[in-house]
């Protein structure tokens, strides 16, 4: 059964001597709001270590992992996963398919792949599975404090250049005799941010998931990925990523009417807003939950988590929600 309560979170994660989530637009250095100088970390670069993690834990064969195998995987052909959807379900492989085909291999999709169910997904572009909107929703990610983008020169004590002419590992070692030493090595850059904190929110949909069969067991193994994918993550460019907070607002209901009780767990008990946004030295912010706040004696940029105090105010909740502290690092 999908689930029967809407919930809001705050994530909160870190970046120490490492790249975030790098701009292509920008020579791959970390995402910056050229207004403030704070860091961004969009929501695609977080759901996908959603699917990374999910992935690592049940398996890449859709045959095994289902119902939580994985949609948008990587270097991978999405419309393989449409056609098979029609194959199963009786339906058009090849195009054309009426409405009623659509509509059960779209079924077919959200009861095979996690991403689906929970992000959604557009399947229109082969055999046609039609779209799915996913009740789980991700903004892009803020940094508590302006961060600062260094871009250190490094060496590469070799070169992987192209050789005309070379068809054998005689004819490259023939060139690499040839050369002047200074020439076989490459000078770089690698973009990085010192530290950061950064905060993201996010939604979930007790409407929407009654469209793609959304669970509470779902939920959960969304709670498990968020907590611990950064561990399954690791690179170099990437530096030391943590989880340093998820904090969710689950909405309950506050009618003596059962009946009553369970549409307003749905449709939720207060504004996302009055959950989400949280309150920072720069922007104190009366009436909030979670303040954000740089501890005592901490007077130039932050470079650990240890810098900040994460205070929450379980006092101001709003009726009908409840708070699930699901972790803070420190």
């Amino acid at each position: 059964m999908s689930i029967q309560n809407r919930y809001e979170f705050l994530y909160l994660f870190d970046c120490e001597n490492g790249n975030p989530n790098g701009d292509p637009d920008a020579g791959n250095s970390p995402r910056i709001d050229p207004e403030d100088m704070h860091g961004l970390v969009s929501d695609v670069a977080m759901k996908r270590r959603v699917r990374n993690y999910i992935q690592a834990k049940f398996g890449v064969d859709i045959k095994t992992a289902a119902p939580n195998a994985i949609y948008v995987q990587h270097a991978t052909n999405l419309n393989k996963y449409i056609t098979k959807a029609h194959e199963e379900t009786g339906g058009r492989p090849e195009g054309g398919a009426n409405r009623g085909q659509v509509t059960q291999a779209r079924d077919w999709m959200c009861a095979t792949f996690f991403d689906v169910r929970t992000f959604g997904a557009v399947m229109s572009t082969g055999a046609n599975a039609g779209q799915v909107r996913g009740p789980v929703q991700i903004a892009f990610a803020r940094s508590v404090d302006p961060i600062l983008s260094l871009e250190p020169s490094i060496t590469r004590m070799a070169v992987a250049e192209k050789v005309t002419g070379a068809t054998s590992m005689a004819d490259y070692e023939k060139w690499e005799g040839e050369q002047e030493e200074d020439k076989l090595r490459t000078m770089g850059r690698k973009a990085l941010i010192p530290y950061g904190l950064y905060v993201a929110k996010g939604f979930v949909s007790a409407n929407l998931a009654k469209g793609t069969g959304f669970s509470d067991a779902d939920l959960g193994n969304l709670w498990e990925a968020l907590l611990h994918m950064y561990d399954h993550d690791r690179s170099a460019s990437k530096g030391m990523m943590s989880c340093r907070g998820l904090f969710v607002f689950k909405h309950e209901g506050t009618d003596s009417d059962a009946a009553q009780r369970v549409r307003q767990a749905m449709l939720g008990c207060a504004p996302a807003h009055r959950l989400l946004d949280f309150g920072t030295e720069q922007r104190p912010l009366p009436g909030c939950i979670v303040e954000i706040g740089r501890k005592d004696g901490i007077a130039g940029a932050p470079r650990a988590f240890s810098d900040y105090a994460v205070i929450v105010h379980e006092d101001r909740l709003l009726p009908g929600v409840r708070l699930l502290q699901k972790h803070l690092g420190q």
